[in-house]
């Protein structure tokens, strides 16, 4: 069994019902066991490649899963539950979604291959990924940088400009 952590965000319809349902499909996979789940946080979407566009807010949060499944097989799950839940391929980047999940960390292995790169690419950069993970397992190391989440979550809120892209993080979580 493998240990991995997913991101999940919805900036469409009922954003947390779809955050839950996600995880209610993910935990129907026989070979997927949820084993924790973050507070769930409303964020600002970040700015849309078209100017003056305002996109809705998400709910993000992240799970740490057991899965027998590969990257690769993970992957294809994770793609046929945002499937079931409305989301087409190609995904368009920066526009609304109901369901966006992301595999951010597979234990200590990284994959580069077309179409998946663990850890994630924008992992170190995202605090709207960094807060609800670190919720779950604040010492998940990056295998590629050394770091834990809670490093790099540290290095995001005091601006480290080296690791942090410049984005607009609201964020309170979201109980109901």
């Amino acid at each position: 069994m493998h240990t991995a952590y997913i991101g999940i965000g919805s900036n469409l319809g009922d954003r947390l019902r779809n955050c839950r349902a996600a995880i209610d499909r993910l935990a129907s996979y026989p070979e997927i066991n949820i084993t924790r789940v973050s507070r769930w946080y409303e964020t600002g979407a970040i700015p849309a490649l078209q100017a003056g566009a305002k996109l809705p807010d998400y709910v993000n949060g992240a799970a740490e899963i057991e899965t027998s499944l590969s990257p690769e097989g993970l992957l294809a799950t994770l793609q046929e539950v945002e499937a079931g839940m409305g989301r087409t391929l190609p995904r368009p980047k920066g526009q609304p979604r109901t369901m966006d999940l992301d595999l951010l960390l597979f234990g200590a292995e990284t994959v580069d291959m077309p179409g998946l790169a663990v850890p994630h690419p924008g992992l170190s950069k995202r605090l709207f990924v960094l807060l609800p993970l670190c919720d779950i397992a604040p010492d998940a190391v990056d295998p590629r940088s050394g770091l834990t989440a809670a490093q790099m979550k540290d290095l995001l809120t005091a601006g480290d400009r080296r690791i942090a892209e410049r984005i607009t993080v609201h964020h309170s979580p979201v109980t109901a």
